[in-house]
This record gives C-alpha cells, sequence and structure tokens, in this order.
C-alpha cells in the first residue's frame, strides 16, 4: 500500500483513477453518481487488488465469460467495496459524504489525504453543453463548489482538476475564474494549463483544461512531451473486421497476436482476452454516406461535408449548420479527434476507418483511441459503455501525471 493517499471524486468510470492506481496510490473513496460507472471503476479496482496479490486468475474467469460479476466479487470478501459510492454530490449531502469518509479513513488508520483528483460533469460548460436552453440556471455548473468544500475540509497537500476547454469561457469567464480565486485563497499554487492528451502518447487529439494545485515552493510542473509513434490503424489492426451487427460483448478472438507497439503501450498483452468488439447496426443508406466519407478522405484527405451528399441521402433539413456530421475515424493520422460522449447516440461521426466494413466504431475500439487497455471491462449496456469512454480521460495522460506528481511530492526529482 502507498502511502500518499487520495480522494476521488466525480470519478466517471476510472480513467484518471487508473493513472494513480498503475502509479501506487491508496484510495479512501471514489464518488460517482452514474451506476454503471461506479461499478466499472469497482471492477477494475479488484482487478489491481489481484494484480498486487499476484492472483487475476478469478479475474481472467470473469473477463472470458466463466464466471458472473457477483461470483467475482463473492469471493473477495476482504475486498473494500465500501470505498465506492454511488451517489450523486450535493449541497445537502455533502457534508454526510465528508463524515462518511473521514469514517473509512479511521477504519483505515488514515490520519490525513495528500491528495483529491477529479473533474465535475462537463455538459454545462461544454460549448454544445451550453447551446441548450437553460443551461446558465444547471445546477451543474456550480459542481466545482463541492470540489472546494472538499478541498477546505481535507486540506490536502495536492490536487488534481480536469475538464473542458469551455469552463474557460462558461458564464463569461466567471466559473474559471472563481474557481481560481477560491483555490488560491486556500493557499494553492496553480498549474493551469489546457493540456492535449496527444503530447502524452495517447493516439487522440483531445484538449482539455488540467489544474494542478500545490503547496510547494518554487516548483513548476512540467511534463515531457511523448507522442504516439504509430497510426490509428496500428491501434486497430489486431481487431477482427466486423459487418454491421457482428461480433460480440463478450469474449472473442483476436485477429493477429500484439504487436510490439501495442504491447509497450499497455493496450493488450499476450495474456488478454478480446471484449466489447460488437458493432452497431446500420441501415444501407447510412453506411453509403460512410463510405463515401472514407473515399473523401483516402482519396482527396477532406472532410465530407454534408451538402455534398445527393438529396437521397439527405435526411437533415438543417444544411448551414452541422456539416461534419459525419467524419471518419482517419486511419493514416497519429491520432484521432476527440472521443466525447456522444458516441453513445450514433456512431455517424466516428466511422471506422475501413472502408470495406463501412460502421462506426466498437466499444473497444473507441476505449484503445483512449489508451483503456483490453483487460479494461466496462460494466452496463453499450450504450453506457461508450458515454463512460467518451466521458474519461485517457489513462495514458493520467498516469503521466501520477507519476511526475509522485515523483515530485516525494522529493524525488
Amino acid at each position: 500500500m502507498s502511502d500518499v493517499v487520495l480522494i476521488d471524486i466525480f470519478a466517471g468510470a476510472g480513467g484518471l483513477t487508473e493513472g494513480f492506481l498503475r502509479s501506487d496510490y491508496t484510495f479512501v473513496s471514489h464518488i460517482e453518481m452514474d451506476r454503471d460507472a461506479i461499478q466499472t471503476l469497482e471492477t477494475r479496482g479488484l482487478y489491481h487488488h489481484l494484480q498486487s496479490d499476484g492472483d487475476p486468475e478469478d479475474y481472467t474467469e470473469y473477463v472470458n465469460g466463466e464466471i458472473g460479476r457477483e461470483e467475482l466479487f463473492r469471493r473477495y470478501p476482504d475486498f473494500d467495496s465500501e470505498l465506492y459510492m454511488n451517489l450523486e454530490l450535493t449541497e445537502e449531502n455533502v457534508d454526510r459524504v465528508i463524515e462518511t469518509i473521514r469514517s473509512k479513513m479511521n477504519d483505515m488508520g488514515t490520519v490525513s489525504v495528500d491528495g483529491i483528483i477529479g473533474g465535475p460533469p462537463c455538459q454545462a460548460y461544454s460549448y454544445a453543453g451550453r447551446s441548450r436552453k437553460n443551461m446558465e440556471k444547471d445546477r451543474r455548473n456550480y459542481l466545482y463548489l463541492l470540489y472546494i468544500k472538499f478541498l477546505k475540509e481535507f486540506q490536502p497537500e495536492f490536487f488534481v482538476f480536469e475538464n473542458v476547454p469551455g469552463m474557460k469561457s462558461a458564464q463569461r469567464g466567471h466559473i474559471l475564474s472563481d474557481f481560481q480565486r477560491k483555490v488560491t485563497d486556500l493557499e494553492y499554487k496553480l498549474d493551469f494549463e489546457v493540456r492535449d492528451a496527444y503530447n502524452f502518447g495517447v493516439p487522440q487529439r483531445r484538449r482539455r483544461i488540467i489544474v494542478i494545485g500545490h503547496r510547494m515552493e518554487d516548483k513548476r510542473i512540467q511534463f515531457d512531451e511523448e507522442r504516439y509513434a504509430g497510426t490509428v490503424n496500428d491501434i486497430l489492426c489486431d481487431l477482427p473486421a466486423l459487418e454491421p451487427g457482428q461480433g460480440t460483448d463478450g469474449p472473442q478472438e483476436y485477429r493477429s497476436r500484439p504487436s510490439r507497439l501495442l504491447n509497450e503501450m499497455g493496450i493488450r498483452t499476450e495474456n488478454d482476452i478480446l471484449r466489447h468488439h460488437q458493432a452497431r447496426r446500420h441501415n444501407p443508406r447510412d453506411r453509403e454516406i460512410y463510405r463515401r466519407t472514407i473515399d473523401a478522405w483516402n482519396s482527396e484527405r477532406r472532410r465530407l461535408k454534408y451538402t455534398e451528399l445527393p438529396p437521397e441521402l439527405r435526411t437533415h433539413r438543417n444544411t448551414r449548420s452541422f456539416l461534419d456530421r459525419y467524419k471518419v475515424v482517419a486511419g493514416d493520422l497519429p491520432y484521432s479527434h476527440t472521443i466525447v460522449a456522444h458516441i453513445s447516440k450514433d456512431g455517424h461521426y466516428y466511422i471506422h476507418p475501413d472502408r470495406e466494413q463501412a460502421r462506426s466504431l466498437t466499444v473497444r475500439e473507441a476505449a484503445r483511441i483512449q489508451s483503456f487497455p483490453d483487460n479494461y471491462i466496462f460494466e452496463g449496456s453499450m450504450t453506457s459503455k461508450y458515454r463512460q469512454i467518451g466521458n474519461a480521460v485517457p489513462p495514458l495522460m493520467s498516469e503521466k501525471i501520477a507519476r511526475k506528481l509522485y515523483e515530485i511530492y516525494r522529493g524525488d526529482l
């Protein structure tokens, strides 16, 4: 067990958490309102628990479909599922939640918290979310105040706060400036950057606000730029080709052995079992649009505009905006465009680069682009899995952040 203790709030499916778990931090709580996401995180927590004990065989049985999730957890009564709190943080319950965490810390013999990580749901801050009616009155605008409540109560040495770049301009910049002012009043020094996951080795352009608060004197936190060395096709090439509707959420065979690149990225090992590789169903009209979208990129390296489609393929009256509503994930580039939660609605913006398949990405393909390893199991429906992945911090990015903070916090630099 590490001696660096964290609280994880607004945890999602654990993308940010994963990087810190890999870096040997200890958690006293994980808080998430989405039931499927917290179950995903709990399953992953058990995976790390078994890895540290050197006994991953039961987890392998679960991934392989030989036992169910209930049976898996029944075999490990010593695993502390109470750390995983499925609830929505509100002004009304935050004091009770903090009291529960303090009680858990007392049970664990933990005196203080060293860090807090997490980021409130981004819908209220994203440009798409703010375009909806009455979003200025949405209570999610003010969830950052609950984050600050945790900082006041636990006084950690550092925190990591993640959100979308749209937070900079939400409510004309008031929300972010208020957050910065309040945490500065708590005597934190702020390392504030809009960082791109691509510069952390992730095969995706994904710009996010990363605020790192700390109390270390004269310490600017710098990360070495490390870009993904392959193409998007290299991330996907060992996965079976699928027609729409083919594949399964359960175990299936890979197309080939793992490449050196996949192994070095921690995406896949020789012992992994392929899960969540099931293609959505698509109608013939959408598949024809997908082929045209892929052809435009492959032959001319350009994005097809909706207005270029023949009338018989158009179903939307709006021909003035959202003209890129169909978009292929460019297989010949070292990065995908940003995977967001809208992928749970339809796959039109995330078309697989292979013209012969003419379909959208599977859950596993989206997870790989987000740098989740193949042994990361997502709980819930297909729709829920896509949403969890789209909302997540890429684990490769979070791992590099976690390791840098550990080095600094423990004085190893």
